[in-house]
């Protein structure tokens, strides 16, 4: 794939999913703006790991409207213009309903919607309006969950979260499409990254790994090697799709 006089924004872009995607998009020829929040150290590494030049780090909250706004218009100083964005930026946090006061459910809940649904969606917004005032075929690629599908018994608004990211792609998909903007979403299980590094070193470990029939859980690379297949030239009439990185341990209908 090659994606040479690309520009891509990736948010949570310091490590995991997100940092893989830009090492691969670099690796294929594009420049690449790493959204971070807190961790800028973490997100400079991520930029001089990156192959060829121009790299920019944009900083934001993305629960955090005008920030949304002010990062964007940032990544487009830096980058001149964006045709891909990947909204990679998301948290997982326990809240088990039996276990919370109600102003502790409360607070879980705006949360996590407030950074991976609403905070994808208006990066969207910011993004899609800039490729359609440039006349730009542009590609949005969302990075949703299993969770979305199998549920989240411990933590609800996680899985609530990214089913409505996904539904929101569809939805943006089908709206972006006279304008030539190609929407999709990818959903993984388990991933080796920071997110999941501990319950993956837990007891529970293993039993995870096995709910695969490869017995292990995806790399980053792996994930990041989907995303780039989405927004690559040629995968336009795959717009609305939401393609499964779970090695086969949840299979829907």
């Amino acid at each position: 794939m090659d994606f040479s006089n690309k520009r891509v924004l990736i948010t949570g872009a310091s490590r995991g999913i997100g940092a893989a995607a830009a090492r691969a998009f670099a690796r294929a020829g594009a420049t690449v703006a790493i959204h971070y929040n807190r961790q800028r150290a973490a997100a400079e590494s991520v930029r001089e790991s990156l192959p060829g030049a121009g790299h920019v780090l944009v900083q934001a909250d993305i629960a955090n409207p005008e920030s949304v706004r002010t990062m964007v218009n940032a990544a487009i100083a830096g980058l001149g213009h964006i045709d891909i964005l990947v909204n990679n930026a998301g948290i997982y946090e326990y809240h088990p309903l039996a276990e919370l006061d109600y102003d502790a459910w409360q607070a879980a809940w705006q949360k996590t919607i407030g950074i991976n649904l609403i905070g994808a969606a208006n990066v969207s917004y910011c993004v899609a309006r800039h490729m359609m005032a440039q006349n730009i075929a542009g590609r949005i690629v969302n990075v949703t969950s299993r969770g979305a599908f199998r549920g989240e018994p411990a933590a609800n608004a996680y899985g609530a979260s990214k089913a409505g990211l996904n539904s929101f792609s569809q939805s943006l998909a089908q709206h972006l499409a006279p304008h030539n903007i190609f929407v999709t979403a990818v959903a993984p299980g388990f991933v080796e990254t920071d997110m999941a590094a501990e319950i993956l070193a837990s007891p529970e470990g293993e039993g995870i790994r096995r709910q695969s029939p490869l017995h292990r859980v995806a790399r980053s690379e792996e994930v990041a090697h989907t995303i780039l297949f989405l927004a690559s030239e040629g995968a336009e009439f795959l717009t609305g799709a939401i393609v499964d990185v779970n090695g086969a341990s949840y299979l829907r209908s």
